[in-house]
């Protein structure tokens, strides 16, 4: 079952933006030098080494392009690859193909590389019990791609945008005056809106995640850039009351030791700001 982002309208959206983005008022390289009624094929190769994601999308892309485009998936979302697979081909009016081209390599490489990247850190914690989360730093109009290719990769999506879930974070804690002040003050927010949303808040210290038990009315305590022996403290004080994610500089050398102080959840902003890309060609045959 696909998250409530991910629906024809939301996909069919994003493609068609960015195909206006990228063809404007036509594909003139296309145009001027392939026939218009040439016939064609072209196969999408693995030049690198990792998690295949993306690939659905590629589809949905072609067919936006042109709905005669026949697509043959040969390695589905999620796959092992390695340099020289072929992921799919695709078969039909040659223009198409070109114009279609650079949207689906852009699209999966970057999906690729960070189901990869997701894949890997989610090994380094196997057997903890903590889930690996994605955030909200993430590319402006491609967000909803790379939190796809995160679940593609094995973890889990935090809340998609600041509509569906509450964070209380430092900014907000300090603006307010306070945990009790800023939970309290959200709680009215929620009531007088008649809005059911889950209240997350960010704790930098053991006192503030005592003020957040105290207060309560909330459904997850966030620990932030603590200390391992600071974050197992956190972790039975909360007691399993409230759900746990440690969150803060997180990096694949200090990640099995933060899931092993017993969080339910560990987010890392890494998984889509800063990976690498895997390389992928289409390449006619």
């Amino acid at each position: 079952m696909k998250p409530t982002y991910l629906t024809e309208k939301s996909i069919n959206e994003f493609i068609s933006l960015a195909l206006a983005e990228d063809i404007g008022d036509g594909d003139h390289s296309s145009l001027a030098s392939i026939p218009a009624d040439a016939q064609n094929q072209a196969r999408l190769l693995v030049k690198g080494e990792g998690i295949l994601a993306g690939v659905e999308l590629a589809g949905y892309i072609f067919s936006a392009v042109d709905p005669d485009l026949s697509v043959e998936v040969l390695l589905q979302d999620g796959a092992q690859v390695k340099y020289g697979d072929v992921a799919l081909t695709v078969k039909g009016k040659a223009q198409s193909i070109l114009t279609a081209e650079r949207l689906v390599l852009n699209c999966m490489q970057r999906m690729s590389g960070i189901a990869t990247y997701t894949r890997y850190l989610t090994s380094l914690i196997e057997g903890t019990g903590a889930k690996l989360l994605d955030t909200r730093k993430t590319t402006p109009n491609f967000r909803i791609m790379e939190k796809w290719a995160v679940l593609i990769g094995g973890g889990h999506n935090h809340r998609f945008g600041l509509f569906d879930m509450i964070i209380l974070k430092d900014n907000h804690v300090d603006y307010a005056g306070g945990i009790r002040e800023a939970i309290e003050a959200t709680q009215r927010y929620l009531k007088e809106k008649g809005k059911d949303l889950k209240i997350e808040v960010e704790t930098r210290n053991l006192d503030e995640v005592r003020q957040a038990i105290e207060t309560g009315g909330i459904h997850r305590i966030m620990l932030d850039n603590m200390t391992p022996d600071m974050m197992r403290e956190a972790v039975a004080m909360i007691g399993g009351e409230y759900e746990t994610e440690a969150s803060g500089g997180i990096t694949e050398q200090t990640i099995r030791a933060v899931a092993e102080c017993g969080v339910d959840y560990i987010s890392v902003g890494a998984l889509t700001h800063s990976i690498k890309s895997m390389d992928l060609s289409l390449k006619a045959y």
